[in-house]
């Protein structure tokens, strides 16, 4: 079958070649029918690219091109087998690159939504981790990510809801308060590391949140979910009610973004270099977790209880430290 060859403009030939390039570096080997499937061009469109590409370069410091300062392949492969390969290419490396810990960091981040259900077997995910190993200024020091004790259950949530079917489950609130649910699982919403399960709840005949984590012995009946079309499922995780807590707090200014979904209004006032801001929970224990997940950030002002639960939970951790030093 002829290839029928389409002229590039100037300004699309430049894209093509600035595409091709790292495209080919990438490849290592490839041959030029690969490369004109890749990018939807003739097998002569590549070819005159490649020639091209071979009388590119980066002038040196005298101002002209020396041998060095020129892209080049493997001429024996191209002419002979039809085959791609850069065997020198200038300026791409001097593109700026990860330092080893940061490669580390986002190689940690991707290790842990690869252990996610829904990203079991994730080619683009493997392809990006590859990726960032290689393009470290070194080599990435290995972390071991720990699977987080919700995952389990994550597995049985998703294939409650793709099925339409009940979920069963103990649930531990933060009060400390244990039962039984049978639910209506709706959706799986997170916020920051934790998993919420958004579901009518039978116990309770209305939408609840459930912290995924807090959830135990689960098992996905054999029952169909009911139709709660015309419940009004709050679109957001956590929704204010008239037996909501409000306690005054400073937190540094910086950190007050993180406390968006708790703010009981837009009013602040700086007091002491901090904002004085009210925030809305469901229970004074909740603050506990997120007082931990701002540590010096913020500082609870007023109830009194909410300031002695605080400093309870506090002085306890504390305590455990000086035991296991004693130990």
């Amino acid at each position: 079958m002829t290839q029928r060859r389409v002229a590039l403009r100037a300004p699309d030939k430049l894209v093509f070649l600035l595409s091709l390039v790292p495209y080919l570096i990438e490849q290592q080997v490839v041959t030029v029918a690969e490369a004109a499937a890749h990018f939807g061009s003739t097998d002569e469109q590549i070819r005159d690219a490649v020639r091209l590409i071979a009388m590119s370069g980066l002038p040196g410091d005298t101002g002209t091109y020396q041998s060095n300062d020129l892209f080049d392949i493997d001429w024996d492969a191209f002419e002979e087998h039809d085959e791609i390969v850069i065997v020198h290419h200038v300026a791409i490396d001097e593109a700026p690159r990860l330092a080893a810990r940061e490669a580390a960091a986002l190689i940690a981040g991707l290790q842990y939504l690869a252990a996610l259900p829904e990203n079991a077997d994730s080619s683009a995910l493997a392809s990006l981790t590859a990726k960032l190993r290689a393009g470290a200024s070194a080599t990435p020091s290995g972390l071991a990510i720990a699977e987080p004790a919700a995952d389990a259950s994550l597995t049985s949530i998703r294939e409650a809801i793709t099925s339409g079917r009940q979920l069963e489950f103990d649930y531990l609130n933060a009060r400390g308060e244990g039962g039984r649910r049978r639910t209506d699982p709706i959706r799986m919403l997170s916020q920051d590391a934790d998993w919420y399960l958004q579901a009518y709840c039978h116990t309770r005949e209305d939408v609840r949140n459930f912290r995924v984590d807090r959830m135990s012995e689960l098992v996905v009946l054999d029952v169909p979910v009911a139709d709660h079309g015309d419940l009004d499922v709050p679109e957001t995780l956590f929704q204010g009610s008239s037996s909501d807590l409000d306690v005054v707090v400073d937190v540094a200014a910086e950190a007050l973004p993180l406390l968006a979904d708790y703010l009981a209004d837009s009013s602040t006032q700086e007091v002491d270099g901090r904002l004085r801001v009210t925030l809305r929970l469901a229970h004074v224990h909740g603050l506990k977790r997120l007082v931990a997940g701002l540590p010096g950030l913020v500082t609870v002002v007023a109830p009194a209880d909410a300031r002695q639960v605080v400093a309870e939970w506090a002085s306890a951790g504390l305590q455990g430290y000086d035991e296991a030093s004693v130990r």
